[in-house]
């Protein structure tokens, strides 16, 4: 509970980011706490999804690595899994491969939302190798409530995904 009596905005668990990728992608999905956080500015970049309250306020951000962001797009497309391995070595997503992640993002607000707590919505998505607004930026790896976690998707491999609240 915050300052103002209502509830905080919940960090997801682990559980959630696995119900939710396997709901959408109809297929096995395992995750692995403790994983590496995913850094914007490393490697080939990651995606990263803005999310806000109904006042317009900065309030969680997810952030999938290439990998990630390729296997995702191309799974629950029902694309081959060769599509997102290209993907991954060219160190770029496809506009198709893009799009489809930014959905995931999307739907993925629905495990920020609890009853009590503030409405999240996705605001913006930045595509790997996008530049980061400096309000963003300051907080992707910083030391808040946040989860780290290894996402293996069956027949499509593994990726890692960080989910923070502000």
């Amino acid at each position: 509970m915050n300052a103002n009596g209502s509830i905080d905005t919940p960090l997801p668990g682990a559980l959630d980011v696995r119900e939710v990728l396997e709901g959408l992608l109809g297929r096995d999905v395992d995750v692995t706490t403790g994983g590496a956080m995913v850094n914007p500015t490393a490697d080939d970049g990651a995606m990263v999804g803005i999310y806000v309250d109904n006042y317009l306020k900065l309030a969680a951000i997810v952030l999938f690595d290439l990998p990630l962001s390729a296997r995702l797009g191309a799974a629950i497309a029902l694309v081959p899994s060769a599509g997102a391995e290209y993907a991954i070595e060219e160190g770029a997503l496809t506009q198709a491969l893009f799009d489809n992640s930014s959905e995931i993002l999307n739907i993925a607000a629905s495990m920020f939302n609890a009853e009590g707590a503030p409405h999240l919505k996705l605001d913006r998505v930045y595509a790997p190798g996008d530049p980061l607004p400096a309000d963003v930026a300051q907080w992707v790896l910083a030391y808040v409530r946040r989860l780290d976690l290894t996402v293996t998707i069956k027949g499509y491999g593994e990726g890692r995904v960080s989910a923070l609240v502000i």
